[in-house]
Parts: structure tokens; C-alpha cells; sequence
């Protein structure tokens, strides 16, 4: 079972986007939907039966300009949006995640986590938090760490709660989507890198980002963050010239109807730029690659509510549409 894709009136910005459809008992495919939800299989229209999401944006310099002309060419052959199925997006080979980079987050989980010992006011440890943050930004460089391919799921898929994870937890996030390969690029270069954008909640088990054995060693985001169908994403690739400013759009997470994370990416501590620049000092980021790019305030362990059997999870970043997922306890063995 999976729920219900966002009505045709808020689709994404710009006329059209990329996505990964199916018809019932077809192969997944590649698509062009138009913003008023037609399809273009781009197989056809590109004359490539093999062609594949990740295919397409390993050619995405020369594919875009005949994408623009695919979607403003009434000729061009359509079917109905509602007549497939959406699939996530892209089949990436890299995930990375960015840590810690929402500034009113982070300032909050630092009063929060008070030492016994601080008599303080919170306003003197809020003042404390901002100044570290400030500095952070101006010196330090962003925390990110690597995801499995593997913990990807489709944008209205039914999310599988596992019956080990105790404290599971919401994580909405601007995804950027990889255009062209990037290595030990500048921070002034790395935007041409980038094909476009993307949604995804990286789910987390609470209980389980610290080791219990040996709690020295720091986070295990291997077993709290990857379980199958822990990120769910799309559902759409919104291409980076619709998005007149990625560091400025609206991230909201709504639970079963009520908002838990609404906060633009302006809060972002280290922007996308300097987030894409700083990853391929290390990897060299490949087309159909993702980072994901951290998460606002207001998850689950800040409200005191967490991920549980029935839970209807609704996401939606400014110009990339809404994805819906469900969330089903695991089957007893």
C-alpha cells in the first residue's frame, strides 16, 4: 500500500521535472512531467530504450537544453501522469549527509543538552550557542557523513518500521542532485555542479546513534539511519535553473496533518555551495549522486513523539512538491 501522490495544482516549480515512473507490470522508466502532469517517457522521445535516470544525467549538460524543448513542444507525445506510478527519483551510487547545520537547531539542541553544573540563564547559553554557531560558520567546515543507496524508498511508498528501532524519527531535508562530476572543486564552481533538487526525510532511530558498548567511539549512523526504506525520496527532480534560490526555501514536515519542521534553508549554517565544494575535496561526487543537506529543527525527540504504526508523514520543500509516506510497524517473525 502507498498513499496518495500530491494533486496536479502544486506539482513543482518551473514547467517541467525529471521522475522515475512505472505503469502496472512495466519496467521503471525515465520521465519528463510538465506542470500540468504529462508524462514524456524519454526513452522514446530520446530514442534510447536502455536509458536510465542516472544515464540521463551523465549527459545532463547537452540533455537539458533538449529537455526545455521537449516540454514546450505540444507535439511531443503524453500520457497522463496519473497513469503511472512514481518511483524515487534517481538510483544513486553516493549518498552523503550533512550534520548539525541548521543554526536554530543546533542552538536549541545546545541548551537543551545543559550541563547540571550551568546555573546560567537560558538566554546567556542561547547567546553562548549563537556566538559558537556564528564562528562555526565563519571558520569551521561542515559535518557530513555517508548514507546507503540501499535506504532509498519511493516519495508515497509505506515506510517499514523495524521492530529494533526503538525511537524512530523524521529527518525532512532539501536533497541536491548531482549534474556533473566534481572533484576538489571551489565553493565559486560547485552550483555548476549541480543538476537540481530533490526531497528526502532521512529517518532516524534515536536509540541507536550512539553505541551502548562502546559510546567512546562516537555515532553509528549505520544502524540508525539505514534500515530499508529509511529515505524516502522525490518526488521529483526539480532542475536547479527553476529554483531562483536553494538557500532560501521553505522545508516543512507535517505528522499526520499537524506541522512539526517548518524552516527555510536560509537557517542552514553551511550553505549548498560551500556543502558541495567541501564533499568533493574528499569524494569525487559522480552524476546522480546525492547530499543531503541536513535538517531543520522540530523532529520527533524535540516534541517528544516519535515514529509510530499508522503515522502519515507529509513533506513538502518550496518548488519540489510534497512527498506522503506511511508508516507500518514490521511484521512479528
Amino acid at each position: 500500500m502507498s498513499v496518495k501522490p500530491e494533486p496536479a495544482s502544486a506539482l513543482f516549480a518551473g514547467p517541467f521535472a525529471l521522475a522515475t515512473l512505472s505503469a502496472p507490470g512495466k519496467p521503471h522508466f525515465p520521465a519528463l512531467v510538465t506542470a500540468d502532469s504529462q508524462v514524456v517517457d524519454l526513452r522514446a522521445a530520446l530514442r534510447d530504450d536502455a536509458l536510465t535516470m542516472r544515464g540521463l544525467l551523465e549527459q545532463w549538460v547537452v540533455a537539458l537544453p533538449v529537455l526545455r524543448e521537449l516540454a514546450a513542444d505540444p507535439g511531443t507525445e503524453r500520457r497522463p501522469l496519473a497513469d503511472f506510478r512514481v518511483h524515487a527519483p534517481i538510483e544513486p551510487r553516493q549518498v552523503l549527509q550533512s550534520g548539525a547545520n541548521y543554526r536554530q537547531h543546533v542552538i536549541d539542541l545546545h541548551v537543551a543538552h545543559r550541563d547540571p553544573a550551568d546555573d546560567r540563564s537560558e538566554e546567556e547559553r542561547r547567546a553562548e550557542a549563537a556566538e559558537i554557531m556564528d564562528r562555526r560558520a565563519a571558520e569551521d567546515l561542515p559535518y557530513m557523513f555517508i548514507g546507503l543507496p540501499s535506504a532509498i524508498t519511493g516519495p508515497y511508498d509505506d515506510v517499514v518500521l523495524p521492530s529494533w528501532a526503538e525511537k524512530p524519527d523524521w529527518e525532512l531535508e532539501l536533497a541536491v542532485v548531482i549534474g556533473k562530476p566534481a572533484y576538489q572543486v571551489s565553493v565559486e564552481e560547485a552550483l555548476e555542479h549541480v543538476a537540481g533538487y530533490t526531497i528526502a526525510n532521512d529517518l532516524t532511530d534515536r536509540a541507536t546513534v550512539f553505541r551502548r558498548d562502546m559510546p567512546q567511539i562516537g555515532t553509528d549512523w549505520l544502524r540508525s539511519k539505514n534500515a530499508p526504506g529509511f529515505t524516502p525520496l522525490g518526488p521529483w527532480i526539480v532542475p536547479a535553473e527553476s529554483i531562483a534560490d536553494p538557500d532560501d526555501v521553505r522545508v516543512t514536515l507535517r505528522l499526520n496533518g499537524e506541522t512539526m519542521q517548518d524552516e527555510s534553508t536560509k537557517d542552514m549554517i553551511f550553505n549548498i555551495a560551500r556543502m558541495v565544494a567541501y564533499a568533493s575535496q574528499t569524494a569525487r561526487l559522480l552524476p546522480g549522486d546525492l547530499i543531503l543537506t541536513g535538517s531543520p529543527a522540530g523532529n520527533g525527540m524535540h516534541w517528544g513523539r516519535l515514529l509510530r504504526d499508522g503515522d502519515v508523514m507529509e513533506g513538502s520543500v518550496t518548488g519540489l512538491g510534497v512527498q506522503r509516506t506511511r508508516c507500518v510497524a514490521e511484521a512479528a517473525s
